[in-house]
């Protein structure tokens, strides 16, 4: 596929824009649960605390959605691997302009993070704050996920182009190896011990910590492309369990349960064992894929997560993420709510409120613009191509049919 050519059309899944929109809110609403310090209630507090597992939704669906064209370049001998400038491009668009209005937005504004060094803003501006120490400033302190979900971008198309070649026939065995990596991953809390990193620096928050979480949507892309080229037998039993709703509740219940003990480390901040670090991840990922292979596998309907009210949340859960943080500080100082001092319920609808308000404007007026632009200047770039293309006039063939003479010799 040449740079200047559109992208092949792929199915839509409207739930899944429900299934961001679930997921952008219990990001927010873990964060409100700890500053209220409804995270030290009674069992609701572990389940409060815990819903940060709603950042391995969040790296399950980009590794899904994204790993699309390369699992339909597996499935078709012929087809090339996706545009790799196209995908920067449309990557780029998508996240940094309105990440970049709240990081200036913050730092210049937020009484808390006003003041920031050169470090800081650069830090947070290249979004490379897991790898500067002490970089994640006041109500930016969330997009450490992001840094890690940009990497990821980065490194998807190296992990395409390494598998590219396991093709056709041989695309069964590409599940096993992205399952196998995945696994062999949850060995990086180990290796971290081996970095001589500055004082500030988590290696654990770099992207090959949170492989296993990307991997599940890798997973369920190939799935989902074995079933679209009839390679893969939709009453299968295997497809069905994983289509199957009532199953995957019980999983993830069961996962998401054992997540709240302290088998996968403290709720909140605190210091994890490595055996903790790695049964938070496996099981962020068990109940990643028990919430989203039914989405994928099977055909619905799905009647929540497909409403207009839902489907808006999700076109909005992208300002949702990176606005929120900034939002709840704003909340306690001026509604005179103090901070760690309750008040979980009042502190969660305000910020909901406040924060559904700025992420409707963001996407109307920043990160649709801005994509709608990108679309048409590609759709004319592709015109522009295919009217430079030659035709049978400019091939030497008169609208007679009859082939004009050639040219004379120079």
């Amino acid at each position: 596929m040449s740079d200047s050519q559109p992208a092949p059309a792929r199915r839509f899944y409207p739930q899944l824009e429900g299934l961001r929109a679930v997921a952008s809110l219990g990001v927010l609403t873990t964060h409100v649960a700890f500053q209220t310090r409804a995270t030290q209630w009674p069992v609701l507090g572990e389940i409060l605390g815990r819903l940060d597992l709603a950042v391995a939704l969040f790296f399950a669906l980009s590794g899904f959605l994204l790993w699309r064209p390369y699992a339909a370049a597996a499935r078709d001998e012929a087809a090339s691997r996706p545009a790799v400038r196209r995908y920067l491009r449309h990557r780029f668009v998508r996240i940094w302009p309105a990440y970049a209005l709240v990081v200036v937005a913050v730092l210049a504004l937020l009484p808390q993070a006003r003041g920031a060094s050169a470090t800081v803003w650069l830090a947070n501006l290249t979004l490379t704050q897991v790898f500067v120490p002490l970089t994640l400033a006041p109500g930016l302190t969330q997009m450490w996920s992001l840094s890690v979900e940009v990497a990821f971008y980065l490194l998807l198309p190296v992990i395409g182009f390494a598998l590219y070649r396991v093709r056709g026939a041989g695309a069964r065995r590409r599940v096993p190896i992205i399952v196998g990596v995945a696994i062999v991953s949850l060995g990086w809390t180990w290796v971290t011990r081996l970095l001589a990193l500055p004082a500030g620096v988590e290696a654990r928050n770099w992207v090959l910590g949170y492989l296993p979480w990307f991997a599940v949507g890798l997973v369920l892309s190939e799935i989902a492309a074995a079933l679209a080229a009839g390679r893969l037998d939709r009453r299968s039993r295997a497809v069905r369990l994983g289509a199957d709703r009532r199953v995957k509740l019980v999983v993830f219940v069961a996962a998401y349960a054992l997540a709240c003990t302290p088998i996968a480390g403290p709720v909140g901040l605190g210091d994890m064992t490595h055996l903790a670090y790695v049964a938070k991840m496996a099981l962020g990922a068990v109940a990643a894929f028990a919430v989203l292979a039914p989405l994928v596998l099977s055909d619905g309907p799905f009647v929540f997560l497909d409403s207009r009210v839902m489907n808006a949340l999700g076109r909005w859960s992208y300002g949702i993420f990176i606005w929120h943080l900034a939002v709840l500080s704003v909340v306690f100082g001026l509604f005179g709510i103090p901070m760690f001092d309750g008040h979980f319920v009042t502190v969660w609808l305000l910020t909901v409120i406040i924060t559904v308000a700025l992420s409707a404007a963001s996407y109307a007026f920043v990160e649709e613009p801005l994509r709608a632009r990108l679309s048409a200047r590609e759709k004319r770039r592709t015109a522009e191509v295919l009217a430079d293309e030659p035709t049978p006039e400019r091939a030497g063939v008169t609208a007679a049919g009859r082939t004009a003479p050639p040219p004379p010799p120079r």
